[in-house]
């Protein structure tokens, strides 16, 4: 029978105290980078059970980082979507170039008890939160806690704690001044004007029709969740119901492609008889047909500031909140 290697026999192994070699396989910061190499390296090598050391223990990385996907009541597959794949992506690159590891969570936190322990328990240097989604007064109750945590998304009334997201206000109101630009004047949106980012993109949009002269006009407003096929089911029942429209601006680029889906079952032309926005700019927006115009976000650089707001911060309170700022991206989809 082949004999279970004890913390004690890893501790007599490496010269250390029981104490020390506990510290060491839980990457305690007490213990320096040299000694905890050491003693990983004689567990591996004795075969000690590594099943219950934290996942963020690391051979090289200068620190960990966590990432939480907050996920909306309602929705599935939401680390499926592209907008999110791509600001992970953004977030590994800037993790890599400080020589940070980052580890996403499967956590599904869904009230402020879930948070509260998620803080407690993790050993990372810092969390970032992917969306307020439903929990921003939650988050708000986070503020003070010793762990730093930083969230992407827009900053919204009220907001306490640090973040990270583009302005999503001007972003929603040059999507639709450039279709009002271009002589649009029944202008629909599309998105679930409930969640927080989003409610800000049909703050801009009703904005932008003002400065128009357009009058806002609520049957042209029409719920749709981040998925090609909610949005082409919202689109259909605008057609069907008869209504007069000539333009379409989209809180995503997914619901963009849905509804372009839907108008050419319809029989309808893109951008001939309706143009249409999105937003997000994702890779796959340059190559739908015909190539959608878009509000840009720079996720590689919304990455590069939520990582290093994270790993430069003394204590929560050394971050602050910042805006980025938003490109409109013309391509066919809107006739120019």
């Amino acid at each position: 029978m082949v004999k279970k290697v004890k913390l004690d026999d890893i501790a007599k192994a490496a010269g250390v105290s029981i104490a020390t070699a506990s510290r060491a396989l839980a990457d305690s910061p007490v213990v320096n980078d040299d000694t905890k190499r050491r003693i990983w390296e004689l567990a591996r090598v004795q075969g000690y059970n590594m099943r219950g050391l934290p996942v963020n223990s690391r051979w090289s990385a200068k620190a960990t980082i966590s990432i939480i996907v907050p996920k909306p009541q309602g929705r599935e597959g939401w680390l499926l979507d592209p907008f999110f794949q791509e600001l992970l992506g953004g977030i590994g690159e800037a993790a890599r170039s400080l020589q940070c590891d980052y580890l996403v969570s499967h956590a599904d936190p869904q009230n402020y008890d879930d948070l509260s322990r998620l803080m407690d328990g993790t050993r990372s240097e810092g969390i970032i939160f992917l969306g307020q989604s439903f929990l921003h007064e939650r988050l708000n109750r986070l503020v003070g806690h010793p762990m730093k945590f930083i969230v992407w998304g827009g900053e919204l009334k009220g907001q306490e704690y640090t973040s990270v997201g583009s302005d999503n206000i001007r972003g929603g109101r040059k999507a639709t001044a450039h279709l009002a630009r271009l002589g649009r004047r029944r202008i629909a949106f599309f998105g679930d004007t409930n969640a927080p980012e989003i409610s800000q993109r049909f703050e801009g949009y009703k904005t932008a029709l003002d400065q128009a002269g357009l009058a806002f006009d609520p049957s042209l407003v029409f719920p749709a969740h981040f998925e090609i096929e909610s949005a082409a089911n919202s689109m259909h029942a605008l057609i069907r119901r008869g209504t007069e429209f000539d333009a379409a601006v989209c809180s995503s680029d997914l619901i963009a492609i849905g509804v372009i889906r839907a108008l050419r079952k319809h029989g309808k032309t893109v951008p001939g008889d309706v143009a249409v926005v999105g937003y997000d700019d994702i890779q796959l927006a340059r190559y739908i047909e015909p190539p959608l115009t878009t509000i840009g976000q720079d996720l590689p650089l919304a990455g590069r500031l939520m990582v290093m707001k994270l790993l430069n911060a003394e204590t929560p309170n050394d971050m602050q909140t910042e805006r980025l700022p938003t490109e409109l991206i013309q391509r066919e989809s809107c006739g120019a």
